[in-house]
C-alpha cells in the first residue's frame, strides 16, 4: 500500500502559511506546517512522500540551505520554489540544483496548484521507478553464476554456439541457461533482457 503524499510548506510567514493550508485542504490535499527550514530539517525521515513547498528567504536557514541539507541526505523530494521578485536569481538557482518550480510572489491560486499536482506527479513516478529498478536488480541477484555469464553474453548480442564456446559447455546447455534467465527476470524478448542489463549497469554507475 503505497504511503498517502503530503504537501510539507516550510515558510516562516504565519499567514502564508495557514493560507497555503486551507488552499489544499480545498482540493483534498493534506498538508505539513513548518515556521522555518531548521524545523522541517528536524522532522524529515526518508519516509516522506509528496513534495515540498518551500520559501527562499527565510531566517537562519534559507530555502537554498535547506535544498543542499536535502541533497546530502538523498532526498527525492520534489521542491517547489516560493519566491518574491528579488528572489529570481536565487530560484534559478535552486533550479539548477534540481528543483522541480519555483512561483513568484504573489501567485495565482491555480498556478501553484497546477505546480503542486506536477510535482506529486513526479514524486509517484519516481518512487514507483525505485520499486521496479529495486525488483530487477533483485532478480538479477536471484540468477546462478553460470545464467548470469550467460545473461551477459546473450545481453551482448552473442550466439548461443559462441557463449557456449566461450564458457566451455554446449549449446544445449546455454539454450536452458537462457530460458532460466528469461524466467527468473520475467522478459520473454531480447529487448526486454537488454533492458535490463542496461538498467543494472547503470544502477552500479550511480551507486
Amino acid at each position: 500500500m503505497e504511503r498517502k503524499q503530503q504537501v510539507f510548506v516550510v515558510d516562516d510567514d504565519a499567514g502564508v502559511r495557514e493560507g497555503l493550508s486551507l488552499l489544499l485542504e480545498t482540493v483534498g490535499l493534506q498538508a505539513q506546517l513548518f515556521a522555518s527550514a531548521t524545523e522541517f530539517l528536524e522532522a524529515y525521515n526518508e519516509d516522506m512522500v509528496g513534495c515540498l513547498l518551500l520559501d527562499v528567504r527565510m531566517p537562519r536557514m534559507t530555502g537554498l540551505d535547506l535544498q543542499e541539507k536535502l541533497r546530502e541526505r538523498g532526498s527525492s523530494l520534489p521542491i517547489i520554489f516560493i519566491t518574491g521578485h528579488g528572489d529570481i536569481p536565487m530560484a534559478v538557482e535552486a533550479m539548477r540544483r534540481g528543483a522541480i518550480d519555483f512561483i513568484r510572489k504573489p501567485f495565482r491560486e491555480q498556478d501553484l496548484l497546477d505546480r503542486i499536482n506536477e510535482a506529486l506527479a513526479a514524486d509517484l513516478c519516481a518512487r514507483r521507478a525505485v520499486v521496479t529498478t529495486q525488483q530487477t536488480l533483485q532478480r538479477v541477484a536471484s540468477l546462478t553464476a553460470r545464467e548470469y555469464d550467460v545473461f551477459e553474453g546473450v545481453a551482448e548480442g552473442k550466439m548461443n554456439k559462441v557463449i557456449g564456446h566461450e564458457l566451455g559447455i554446449s549449446e544445449r546447455t546455454v539454450e536452458v541457461h537462457r530460458s532460466q534467465v528469461m524466467k527468473k527476470l520475467g522478459v520473454k524478448t531480447l529487448a526486454q533482457l537488454v533492458r535490463v542489463k542496461i538498467e543494472t549497469e547503470r544502477d552500479s554507475i550511480e551507486n
